[in-house]
């Protein structure tokens, strides 16, 4: 920080299991500035975690920028500063990331000696850690971050003289620390706040003074700190005397300077600022939870959410979430419990026990203990269930205006709850409450479209004598697992089998449910002995009659094993791949029909494709070769190298093709068929 002239910073080391960025060290900001972001999952859309993910140095050079890159971060610190993020390596190993933060007067680029200095920094910073490895040390996070020393005025004689100096000024003047306590203030700050000194150390003058205790004053601080520019507020003591603050941040702190308003400023009334019981940090707290949930999906994501960012924000050890299920507790996960027994004998508990994790979501009233005695008086100790925790806050989770669960955060040591602090986490109930209803639904309908898909789906292959086989399916709508492409291969009588490939219009259970009703004709079809023209006239008469309003396509084939032939017919299908024997790969331009369910009269010829033993047939729906801001031809001539280049079992080729697939953002299903007739 003091090579490239940064008033803050952090470092933060990866948790063993390289998932989650833990901060370590940090110097220059308050606590409660950072605390949200103490565990960075390695996946989030934050500085540090792009750093280590891209191997780079993140430049953010004004809150605009972050507004538009981090939106998260901007909403709970909207203030004008520049930040830098670099990651911490040495070799081929990552072992974290460190970030440092400048007002922001400096410049929207980060100069050339600054970017020198700290990649060179953080390049030391790496090859120390290595060394310590190497050495058998284990570098991880141990707790919370510790802050750096901050620099002390030396014991001089011109520093009792400086103290004497102040001491005779009339205006209030007293110096807060990085956290906002006093640290130092004069007697006339005494005087002007009405308050002796003594009752100000150490102490925020947000919370030493009921008339200051309003976000608005508090957001002047944090401004003050993150932008390092001076700041300034007005405000009324009560009853009727206007004080004038300006706050002159530095690396170590901010400076207070307090006088008389000359004029009265309109500002909250006493009373109403007794009411602002919520600090600025406590708001901040919510904003970054609530942007924190709207991107959970299931059940699993908000745990961890809220694993991530309320535990080391309120300084909670463990977490347990229960909800309510047929009458009895269900715990659906935990974090910070070494032995999950102790949280999962609960699981199956009736509502009506005379345990805390029931009753509070019987009665939808959260309770908090601050003590193993406190609990054990409302609640006997054989009904207490003791957790290895000293203090404990059971929140229920009201959705809806119906309890659906409980969430427990346990503290390792006595944990005092203030009114404020209460009140957070009661609001941070009621988010959690409506994120999990929300993941219980998609967790649910997930389920139900995963029966759904593999019930119309073959659950496998049959095993075919002469033929090897390989399929692959892949749902393009996020989220569902549910399409309309479907695949299936058919055991005739004798020597010969069929095989089906096909993509019903959309991607949702309609889809699904007339691709199920497709797949069914076309076995059935096949069974009575249809050739392959007839099979997709059949099925081309059953989707008009159905007037189901979707289209589908389909290519059907009729394999005689014995003489190593198929016979094909298309109706609006991508053309298939075949691989021959020698490694080349060609797309069969056979002539076919109109899409399923357009014409009543529609006629599918057929054609004979000779396939050698050896050779590979690869059937495909379009969501395999079609690329946002790509030609068809040139994602099915991608899709031809790729087949060259494949090799070993069908298993192993079917997931080289689909392996590109499943790395892209599709915007369809993905259905893949292969055969090999064998010598």
């Amino acid at each position: 920080m003091a090579g490239v002239g940064a008033h803050s910073g952090a470092v933060y080391l990866l948790s063993p299991d390289a998932q989650v960025l833990e901060m370590v060290v940090k110097a220059g900001l308050p606590r409660s500035f950072s605390a949200p972001w103490e565990r960075v999952p390695l996946s989030a859309q934050m500085p540090v975690a792009d750093a280590v993910r891209e191997s780079r140095l993140v430049w953010i050079s004004s809150e605009e920028e972050m507004a538009r890159r981090y939106p998260r971060i901007a909403v709970v610190l909207p203030y004008p500063y520049c930040l830098a993020a670099v990651p911490v390596a040495h070799g081929d190993t990552t072992y974290g990331a460190v970030y440092v933060t400048w007002p922001g007067a400096h410049p929207p680029v980060l100069l050339p000696p600054e970017r020198a200095e700290l990649l060179a920094a953080c390049d030391r910073m790496g090859r120390r850690l290595g060394e310590a490895v190497a050495a058998g040390v284990s570098v991880v996070a141990d707790g919370g971050p510790v802050e750096a020393e901050p620099m002390v005025m030396a014991r001089t004689g011109a520093a009792e003289e400086a103290v004497r100096m102040l001491a005779r000024m009339p205006d209030g003047l007293c110096a807060l620390d990085v956290e906002g306590r006093v640290v130092y203030a004069t007697p006339a700050t005494g005087r002007l706040l009405g308050v002796p000194v003594s009752r100000l150390m150490g102490r925020r003058l947000w919370s030493a003074l009921p008339w200051l205790d309003d976000p608005v004053y508090e957001d002047r601080y944090r401004a003050a700190m993150l932008s390092q520019r001076t700041t300034s507020f007005t405000v009324l003591r009560p009853p009727q005397e206007w004080l004038s603050f300006r706050l002159h941040p530095g690396r170590s702190g901010v400076s207070v300077h307090i006088t008389q308003a000359r004029t009265a400023v309109p500002g909250p009334s006493p009373s109403a600022a007794a009411e602002h019981h919520g600090s600025l940090v406590s708001i901040s707290h919510i904003l970054s939870l609530a942007g924190a949930l709207t991107k959970s999906v299931g059940v699993e994501d908000v745990i961890e959410t809220v694993a991530d960012v309320i535990m080391p924000t309120l300084g909670s050890d463990a977490l347990a979430m229960l909800a309510a299920e047929n009458n009895r507790l269900r715990v659906l996960g935990q974090r910070g419990y070494r032995d999950p027994q102790i949280v999962n004998r609960w699981d199956g508990t009736p509502l009506s026990a005379q345990i805390p994790g029931a009753q509070i979501l019987s009665t939808g009233v959260p309770s908090f203990f601050e003590s193993r005695a406190e609990l054990e008086r409302v609640y006997p100790a054989r009904y207490a269930t003791p957790d290895g925790m000293a203090s404990w806050a059971y929140l229920p989770l009201i959705a809806s205006g119906q309890p659906i669960g409980t969430c427990v955060l346990g503290y390792a040591h006595e944990h005092r709850f203030p009114p404020e602090e209460r009140a957070v986490l009661t609001s941070l109930g009621g988010l959690v409450a409506q994120a999990l209803e929300r993941a219980r639904l998609y967790d649910a309908k997930h389920r139900l479209a995963q029966g759904l898909q593999a019930a119309l789906l073959p659950r496998s292959l049959p095993a075919i004598e002469g033929l090897e086989a390989a399929a692959r399916y892949l749902p393009g709508t996020h989220g569902m697992d549910i399409g309309g492409d479907f695949y299936d291969l058919v055991r005739l009588g004798g020597d010969s089998a069929a095989a089906v490939i096909g993509d019903v219009q959309g991607h949702n259970a309609t889809a699904a449910g007339l691709m199920g009703q497709v797949r069914t004709a076309v076995r059935a079809y096949s069974a009575v002995g249809q050739g392959p023209g007839q099979v997709m006239a059949s099925t081309n008469r059953l989707l008009i009659d159905l007037d189901a309003e979707l289209l589908a396509s389909c290519a059907y084939l009729h394999l005689d094993l014995p003489v190593r032939s198929a016979l094909v017919a298309r109706a609006g299908h991508p053309q298939p791949l075949l691989r021959e024997p020698d490694g080349r790969v060609r797309a069969l331009e056979l002539p076919g029909g109109p899409l399923l369910g357009v014409e009543d009269d529609a006629v599918y010829p057929v054609t004979r494709v000779p396939l050698a033993p050896g050779s590979v047939l690869a059937l495909y729906t379009d969501g395999l070769i079609e690329q946002p801001g790509t030609d068809l031809d040139e994602g099915l001539a991608e899709l031809a190298g790729r087949l060259a280049a494949a090799d070993g079992s069908l298993e192993d080729i079917a997931d080289a093709l689909m392996d590109r697939a499943a790395a892209d953002q599709r915007g369809d299903d993905t259905a893949l068929l292969l055969l090999r007739p064998l010598p």
